[in-house]
This record gives C-alpha cells, structure tokens and sequence, in this order.
C-alpha cells in the first residue's frame, strides 16, 4: 500500500501530464452532469438528498486527509491546519449543503469556486495518481465547485452584487488571522508569508509582499466574472425575493 499513501512516495505529480489531463476531464463531465440533471435532481426530497451526498463527499475528504496526515506522521501545525481558502471553503460548503444557508453560499460560490477551480489548474501538489493525496484533491476540490454549483442549479440560488463585498471582507479578515498564525507556526498558509514553490497565478502578480495586493485586484476580477452570468440574466420578482443573501 506505499504506493498509494506513502508521504515519501517518489511518483511526483507533474501538471498537464495525462492523470492530471483525466482528473480536469472528470471534473468538467460532472459539472455537465449536474447541469443536465438540474430538474430532476430539484424534484421531491433529492434536492435535499443530493446536498447531503454531496456534504458527505466534502467531510470524508477532509476527514480522510486528516487521518492520512497523522498515519504518515506528517500532522504539523505549521502546514496542515485547515487554513488554506480551499479547506476554508471545504468547511463553509458543508454547513452550507446541511443548513442550506443563504449567506454561507455567498462566500462558498465566489471563494470557493474561484478557489478550487484555480487550485485544480495549477495544484499545489507533491503526489501523482494513483496515491492517495492526488485522489483526495482532486475530489475536494471537485466536489467544492459542485456544491456551490448544485445551489445555484438545483436549490436556485444567486448571488447578489452584494455578495461579492460579502466575500471580499470574509476573506480580508481571514487573511489578518492567518497572517498571525503564520507569524506564530512559521507556516505559509493562503500564501501570505510567500508564493508556493509550484507554478500558480501569485507568479504573475508581482514580488512579494506586493502580490498581496495584486491578489486583491485579481480576486475582484474573478468575482465578477463569475457574477456576470446572474447580471445580465433576467430574474423573475420571485427570484428577486430569494436573493436576499440570508
């Protein structure tokens, strides 16, 4: 079983290669699936069933990861404390699929889908398939961007101008308490004290600490983006009610 979970495994995940190319392709084949699914899925009780699997996939992944880390003997308060945007946005989206929360999915659909969709384009990742870490990334992240997506198609949700200084100031004031704990565990978590020694965006927004600014600049572009599909599409009255954000 080395192969597949150990922490010194010698198979280094290289971006682009063919598992990487086979990961992204299942990963757009099930947001198609989603959306293609989207009525039936939003019928009865399997709008509430289909967040509570989807909850599921969100927790084993996290809980698995976490086991993984102390089975390795590889748990460090300096690299593995649940800090990063994506395990942020992990934890927000399963509150968000069991509560069914309105304010939550405001945060979990621009940071967690602007997150994990950059996460899956340039991960920062050390292990290749078949290995344990490459499968659990893959499908946290995945399974991030579904949640959000599966509330916005089959709960019918949507995100408000508003939202999006929502997340802004959720992720400003994460970024002040993850500063200290790096300051405090020697850490690097959301790359604040320095940029990941993989190929990411950060490598094109400047030096550090400038990049920090530039990756103020950048998240609003993204968020943006991803609420133009809701600004220039109609919204009925009824719809204009829900989106309240609450």
């Amino acid at each position: 079983m080395s192969r597949y979970t150990d922490a010194s495994s010698p198979d280094a995940f290289i971006a682009y290669s063919q598992p990487h190319l086979i990961a992204l392709a299942i990963f757009v084949a099930l947001v198609v699936l989603l959306y293609a699914g989207r009525h039936w899925l939003s019928e009865g009780k399997r709008s509430r069933y289909g967040r509570y699997v989807l909850a599921v996939v969100l927790t084993a992944s996290e809980l698995s990861l976490n086991a993984w880390y102390v089975a390795e003997n590889v748990y460090s308060v300096k690299d593995t404390l649940p800090l990063e945007l994506c395990s942020l946005s992990l934890y927000l989206g399963v509150a968000m699929l069991l509560l069914r929360s309105r304010f939550l999915f405001q945060i979990v659909y621009f940071a967690g889908i602007g997150g994990a969709v950059q996460a899956l384009l340039t991960p920062v990742l050390y292990y290749d398939f078949p290995h344990f870490r490459f499968i659990e990334f893959f499908a946290a992240h995945i399974a991030i961007v579904l949640a959000a997506l599966y509330m916005v198609w089959v709960e019918r949700f949507r995100p408000t101008l508003k939202s999006i200084f929502i997340t802004m100031g959720f992720l400003n004031v994460a970024l002040v308490v993850v500063f200290f704990v790096n300051r405090i565990t020697g850490g690097n978590y959301m790359f604040v004290a320095g940029k990941p020694d993989t190929v990411s965006l950060l490598d094109y927004l400047g030096p550090y600490p400038w990049y920090l600014l530039s990756m103020e600049a950048a998240a609003m572009a993204i968020f943006l983006l991803l609420y133009w599909p809701f600004a220039i599409a109609p919204s009925s009255p009824a719809k204009k009610r829900s989106d309240t954000g609450y």
